[in-house]
């Protein structure tokens, strides 16, 4: 696809469809055309673009069924935007294996929004984030750790069509630009050494790698310099 083309529709499932990034791919995606399965314990609004979905992200065969059943049936791209407080390891990598699971074999691509732990540190490439505390202290790093896990699920997992986006240091919600700056593996830091982005800008990265995915399995993003998150 040429940057002219127009993308094609698109259904995307999202899982964790009511959370801070969730809910924003939701709203961004539906805006852009797309169809969407809204994966949540709590169902979202139906609208017209946007199908809810009652699931609960802990039990394997009920979330296999919404990605694959007669509601959620073969939708071209699972967007897994789930977190807990406090971090739950097993339940994170446990979840990324069962949309794995799903995904294989009936071309669905998985995009994965994980943590900034797994990328390198800008100032010794190295170090990983989560090891880095100018980044990541003490109490975050359980956090840090399982995104790490997450990664290493994807990696290890014979469903080779997954991205991982791993959000700068700093994501919150804010406002949207609509523009960002787009890397691989290393942590992106502006001209004062911030690393941030809005959940807007961060949705529009997503459906973005969406319509036209990239070559990378591990990416990131971070917001242009001069344009703050909040």
């Amino acid at each position: 696809m040429t940057p002219d083309e127009t993308p094609r529709a698109l259904t995307i499932a999202v899982l964790g469809a009511t959370g801070m990034v969730g809910s924003r791919v939701m709203t961004e995606a539906a805006a852009r055309g797309h169809r969407v399965v809204a994966l949540s314990r709590k169902p979202v609004d139906r609208t017209a673009r946007v199908t809810p979905v009652a699931v609960d992200a802990t039990d394997p065969q009920a979330l296999r069924e919404a990605l694959t059943g007669p509601v959620g049936t073969a939708p071209d791209a699972v967007v897994l935007a789930v977190r807990t407080l406090p971090v739950d390891r097993d339940f994170l990598v446990g979840t990324t294996r069962t949309v794995l699971d799903a995904a294989a074999g009936r071309g669905m691509r998985v995009l994965v929004v994980g943590g900034a732990g797994a990328l390198r540190s800008p100032g010794d490439p190295a170090r990983l984030v989560a090891d880095d505390p100018a980044y990541v202290p003490a109490e975050w790093r359980p956090v840090a750790a399982a995104g790490l896990a997450q990664l290493d699920a994807c990696r290890r997992h014979g469903h080779s069509d997954w991205v991982y986006l791993s959000p700068p240091a700093l994501l919150e919600p804010g406002s949207r630009t609509g523009r960002y700056r787009r890397g691989s593996d290393t942590l992106l830091t502006a001209a004062d050494g911030t690393s941030r982005i809005s959940a807007e800008d961060l949705a529009v990265a997503v459906v973005d790698e969406l319509e036209r995915p990239g070559a990378d399995s591990h990416i990131t993003v971070a917001e242009q310099d001069g344009h703050a998150a909040g």
